[in-house]
């Protein structure tokens, strides 16, 4: 089952039809604005840029009490861009309960270019020696925006996500753009702000040093256990509190 950060696109929301170039892409991000199309066959490519905007923070995220246990038994083995090409093209995938995506060829194609500049990577969930889920987005100064996330396996997507929340965290981050918000990441604590908002916290991003995707091993480790700590913890006060 493909779990898309994105729904198909919003009504109103295309400000110009266009044809993309990375350079175009990278300025358009800092500039609060992202490509989608109408479908996957669909060769034109739209501006969009929501009124109200999904962040997830990264000093408040929840990760439910099962994803932890999933988390701890090491169910999947987490990669990081050994596979993006595949990621992107399950991301884009038909499923029954999504027979369109905005993924088109042309987009799939710029994203595979900033891949091979280093600006764009993957999160990859391995089991058997098989892909079976992840996700992918681009890295620009200390934003990550995540494009779209797909899952085969359950939990797939989401261990995915805990991953790459650990990571910049690791390496600096300060926005974790999610561009929309869907019933899938509300549970970890996505939220939608206003656009003035998310403009402050874009230009914030943009002003200060480069995130470090891939950050040391060591740091990586560590920020995965205190992340899972620390929502242990406070998950431990709220059942007090409602007990």
């Amino acid at each position: 089952m493909s779990l898309l950060l994105r729904p198909i696109l919003p009504p109103g929301a295309a400000r110009t039809v266009f044809r993309l170039t990375p350079d175009i892409l990278l300025r358009a991000y800092a500039s609060g604005l992202f490509p989608m199309a109408r479908a996957r066959h669909d060769p034109k490519v739209y501006w969009v840029e929501p009124e109200q905007r999904g962040i997830l923070p990264l000093d408040d995220v929840h990760i439910p009490r099962s994803l932890r246990r999933t988390l701890r038994r090491g169910t999947f083995e987490v990669r990081v861009d050994t596979a993006f090409a595949d990621v992107v093209r399950g991301c884009a995938e038909s499923v029954p309960n999504r027979p369109e995506t905005w993924i088109n060829e042309e987009i799939e194609a710029i994203f595979l270019d900033l891949h091979a500049r280093g600006l764009a990577h993957s999160v990859e969930t391995w089991a058997d020696g098989r892909l079976v889920g992840g996700l992918y987005g681009l890295s620009l100064a200390a934003a990550f925006f995540g494009e779209s996330m797909f899952s085969r396996a359950t939990d797939a997507s989401k261990v995915a996500l805990c991953h790459l929340v650990a990571r910049l965290r690791a390496g600096g981050y300060r926005l974790l753009d999610t561009q929309f918000t869907t019933d899938h990441l509300a549970q970890f604590g996505v939220r939608e702000i206003p656009r003035d908002d998310y403009m402050t916290r874009l230009d914030d991003a943009m002003h200060m040093p480069w995130g470090r995707f891939h950050c040391d091993s060591d740091e990586f480790s560590a920020s995965l256990s205190a992340l899972s700590a620390s929502l242990s913890n406070r998950s431990a006060q709220s059942s007090t509190h409602t007990s």
